[in-house]
């Protein structure tokens, strides 16, 4: 591992701050998704390929592109992700869903390596905090608020199920914050109280998604989930609607997922709100922790990619 960091770069959010002090050709590894390295597609893709030029450059993609995108975005992030992908020295995703979704988008064909996201689990996971009846009341929904995450699904699952509220656990993604609004909006005339707890440390989120009683993944569209791994990290099972994403990880981690078709979801929502025990995986360990992934990249750079 250590040989590993000294020869590559970690490059995310800011490309171009760590792989500065590298001399060139110094291979790095970076982690690409377009909303992070430009103010659009292209220009995402031309800093990519301006450090691509200076070093051998292995790449993560994240948030591969797919139909959500809509039309006028679809082909713009296709064609970043594809310049991405050709300018690489090797290519990553973070799985088998994702690799099939750059064939299917027309992205890349090319060799792809799979490495899961981690799950970072915690120590206390196998432990779980004492009953609330308030709390197991209360829906509660992962991450970034974006249309599409499931947040809509998780409403309609709440008040079908006769439950009170629902929480956002996170903020409005960029660009979102007059729709997370009106899904507050939304929420109140379905007799639902939706709460937004904002931007959380790491501390108040363990806290909060600890404490909540039935967490929901229901995403209409997936790259790869870090909400997930974060809810098995916490000792959480979550109730997710399935999808070819879902039904991957919950095979790579079993007994981690509680994995319900659409149709299903308000009564496995009701089900797991008069059972709060069947919210917990009750886990010590579980497959694809930090620790198992990072040997992973090790051996993929080792082995001299792709």
């Amino acid at each position: 591992m250590a040989a590993a960091v000294t020869r590559s770069a970690d490059v995310s959010t800011a490309p171009f701050a760590a792989a500065a002090t590298l001399p060139a050709g110094a291979p790095v590894h970076a982690h690409f998704t377009d909303r992070l390295w430009g103010a659009s597609p292209e220009e995402a893709a031309a800093a990519f390929a301006e450090l691509a030029a200076r070093h051998p450059v292995s790449v993560t993609l994240h948030d591969v592109p797919q139909t959500s995108d809509g039309v006028r975005n679809r082909p713009r992030r296709a064609a970043a992700y594809r310049a991405v992908a050709r300018a690489a020295s090797g290519v990553v995703v973070n799985s088998h869903h994702e690799r099939l979704l750059l064939a299917e988008e027309g992205v890349w064909d090319g060799a792809t390596a799979v490495i899961p996201l981690p799950v970072d689990l915690r120590t206390d996971a196998a432990a779980r905090p004492p009953a609330d009846g308030a709390a197991a009341a209360e829906v509660g929904v992962l991450g970034y608020f974006y249309p599409g995450k499931g947040h809509d699904e998780a409403l309609t699952a709440a008040r079908e199920a006769g439950l009170a509220a629902l929480v956002v656990l996170g903020r409005a993604s960029d660009g979102h914050a007059d729709d997370l609004a009106a899904f507050v909006a939304r929420g109140r005339d379905a007799g639902v109280a939706v709460s937004v707890t904002g931007w959380l440390d790491d501390a108040a989120m363990a806290e909060r998604c600890r404490s909540v009683g039935v967490p929901v993944i229901a995403h209409r569209h997936v790259s790869a989930s870090g909400s997930l791994a974060s809810w098995i990290g916490y000792g959480r099972r979550p109730i997710a609607v399935a999808n070819r994403y879902v039904e991957e990880m919950a095979a790579l981690r079993p007994g981690t997922l509680a994995v319900v078709e659409e149709a299903g979801l308000s009564a496995a929502v009701r089900d797991a709100a008069f059972d709060p025990s069947s919210t917990w995986h009750g886990r010590t360990d579980v497959p694809g922790g930090l620790a198992d992934i990072a040997a992973a990249y090790v051996r993929w750079w080792d082995e001299g990619m792709p």
